[in-house]
């Protein structure tokens, strides 16, 4: 049987959409009363596994699920090996790096060498800052990473943003954007080379040919 890996949170509704456009129904994950992480679609032709949006590349590269949906956030922070097959065109943000509104500064290179910047993309923003040849600290936070300037604990934030309202209403603005990400249809690379369960033809269908 197929199986697919959703995403919990944000992803979650759509990614349930676009699979019910093909036939497979997995709205029981959108039941505030079911528990279940595991379910079958009635027809039996596959099943889902509802998971941590970071946690979708791992079960895809561990052969868990043949199929995952995931941001491309999620993809340029962990790097799995999994094989990226669609941009999905949904779950549209950007990672960016923000500071206080207040503050001088406006770019990423403004910020004073060995500054403190608060993130859960920990590899993302060492990247960002190492292209820049900008030496800085970077905080691992997992909550409001928002906070970290508001206390000063950092200078700067790297986060997703898509209205921008929770750093506005945080006295924070957008200095940088880093990347765009959208939700990608990834694959276990030997499944899809093998073609396991059709996955070529699941593929075609996603992509509307």
């Amino acid at each position: 049987m197929l199986t697919i890996a959703l995403p919990k949170g944000a992803l979650l509704q759509d990614s349930i959409r676009r699979f019910q456009d093909l036939g497979l129904d997995f709205s029981l994950f959108l039941d505030s009363k079911n528990r279940q992480l595991q379910i079958a679609d009635p027809t039996q032709t596959a099943k889902a596994l509802l998971v941590r949006a970071q946690d979708v590349p791992v079960y895809v590269e561990y052969g868990q699920a043949h199929l995952g949906i995931v941001g491309y956030d999620v993809l340029r922070e962990k790097k799995p090996q999994v094989a990226q097959l669609a941009d999905l065109g949904f779950g549209h943000c950007r990672l960016s790096v923000a500071a206080p509104a207040a503050s001088p500064y406006r770019r990423s290179a403004d910020l004073p060498p060995h500054s403190k910047v608060a993130s859960k993309f920990v590899h993302c923003a060492q990247e960002h800052f190492r292209g820049l040849d900008l030496p800085v600290e970077i905080i691992p936070l997992y909550g409001s990473v928002e906070l970290g300037p508001i206390t000063g604990m950092s200078k700067a934030i790297v986060d997703l943003v898509s209205t921008g309202k929770t750093l506005r209403e945080n006295g924070l603005t957008e200095i940088e954007v880093l990347f765009e990400s959208t939700a990608r249809l990834v694959a276990h690379p030997l499944s899809y080379r093998l073609n396991s369960h059709d996955l070529r033809h699941w593929l075609r269908r996603l992509r509307g040919q």
